[in-house]
């Protein structure tokens, strides 16, 4: 990847589509001189990377958006987590800084060390987290100024059995769990997604993790920006963990479609 390559892709939809699929943990790749930063060996990096990529969820994503009705916008991460995580807030408000996990990890998974406690997280928040905020604040914006709304669609998986990093990994752990936000998840986003996830199996809510993904220059502001967060047990697609995906995928990716056509309209 080159300095001025993106980290992220924003593939197009139907001009009159307000959903934009966003697939922020599916990728592994890291660029050499971030590695460089990384002290686990190999091997180990290669198993962190197993437990921590929501692996095939892009895959999910292009096969929904290939079903779909109104073919839905998708924005896509094309590196891994253990770059920067899009999703955290880059500052004390994160409540995973507790466990090492803030927009730049410093822990991995199982709470081992992942990068020097000296390492200045400020030139990959820069370099990475700021510019994919900013684009998909934008790509928010190009579908209200479009249609009027936009409807965030937050693709992840996650492991059956809890990791030493989960917060909240005593609760309940069903083939799908919704995360929610009390402004912008409206009741009849997450009532679509309870009937198109139903027959994949339970749909739980906020747990084992809760919230759901929204630009911060649109949250808690504005009523036209609804999002969901999908959160999918890999037993569910694919070998644990970080296996070969399964039959499951394709069943998953139908749902998924059938929640987009739903709130398309």
């Amino acid at each position: 990847m080159t300095p001025a390559e993106p980290s992220f892709t924003f593939l197009p939809g139907a001009g009159g589509s307000p959903v934009i699929l966003h697939v922020p943990h599916s990728a592994r790749k890291i660029p050499p001189g971030v590695r460089r930063g990384i002290v686990l060996d190999g091997p180990a990096l290669e198993r962190e990377l197993d437990h921590i990529t929501d692996a095939h969820t892009a895959e999910i994503a292009e096969a929904a958006a290939r079903r779909a009705g109104v073919t839905p916008w998708r924005f896509v991460n094309r590196l891994s987590r253990l770059v920067v995580d899009p999703e955290r807030f880059p500052d004390e408000r994160e409540e995973m800084l507790s466990a090492g996990m803030g927009a730049v990890y410093t822990r991995t998974t199982h709470r081992e060390v992942l990068r020097r406690p000296d390492a200045d997280p400020e030139p990959l928040i820069e370099r990475y987290f700021r510019p994919y905020a900013g684009a998909m604040t934008d790509a928010v914006g190009e579908r209200l100024a479009a249609v009027g709304r936009a409807v965030i669609i937050d693709v992840h998986s996650y492991p059956t059995g809890a990791l030493p990093y989960e917060l909240h990994g005593e609760g309940p752990r069903p083939p799908v769990c919704l995360g929610t936000d009390a402004f912008h998840t409206p009741p009849e986003l997450l009532a679509a997604a309870r009937k198109a996830f139903g027959t994949i199996g339970e749909t739980g809510l906020d747990s084992p993790f809760g919230g759901t993904y929204v630009p911060l220059a649109y949250y808690g502001t504005d009523p036209r920006v609804s999002a969901l967060m999908v959160e999918i047990r890999r037993d569910t697609y694919m070998s644990e963990p970080g296996g070969a995906a399964g039959p499951g995928l394709t069943r998953l990716a139908e749902a998924l479609a059938e929640l987009v056509d739903a709130v398309s309209g």
